[in-house]
């Protein structure tokens, strides 16, 4: 079974930055990362990745359209026990309370710091073994 990870931002540079960081996973099988340009699209691809190979979604807040945290109780609906993890550049703790109401597993502020996201995914990859 593959293991899936869905990060949603519609900054083109994120996908290659997120490549880059993880390529020896993705290589390596240890799990897939799939990417959205946008909310809508995320939902579609959350429902599309069957259970329960989808572990975890990475979604960035600011996006043009539906915002992340718009998407954000739509996915948990659709994908309850996925965790979603919200991404922003402005990590105010109006903010977080927000995202954590609405769901969130957690907040990350750009720039991201890889270590701790990875030691988040490695957590998520144990359990789903």
């Amino acid at each position: 079974m593959s293991t899936y990870i869905l990060v949603v931002d519609d900054e083109p540079d994120i996908e290659s930055l997120f490549r880059q960081q993880f390529r020896r996973d993705v290589r390596s099988g240890r799990f897939i990362m799939e990417f959205a340009a946008s909310a809508p699209e995320a939902l579609e691809r959350a429902k599309a990745i069957s259970d329960p190979s989808l572990i975890l979604i990475l979604s960035d807040i600011n996006m043009p359209g539906m915002s992340g945290l718009e998407m954000l109780p739509k996915v948990k609906a659709a994908r309850p026990n996925v965790p979603v993890i919200m991404i922003t550049a402005y990590g105010d703790e109006a903010t977080r309370k927000k995202a954590m109401a609405l769901g969130a597993a957690g907040l990350l502020t750009k720039p991201i710091d890889f270590g701790c996201l990875r030691q988040e995914i490695d957590q998520r990859l144990a359990r789903a073994a």
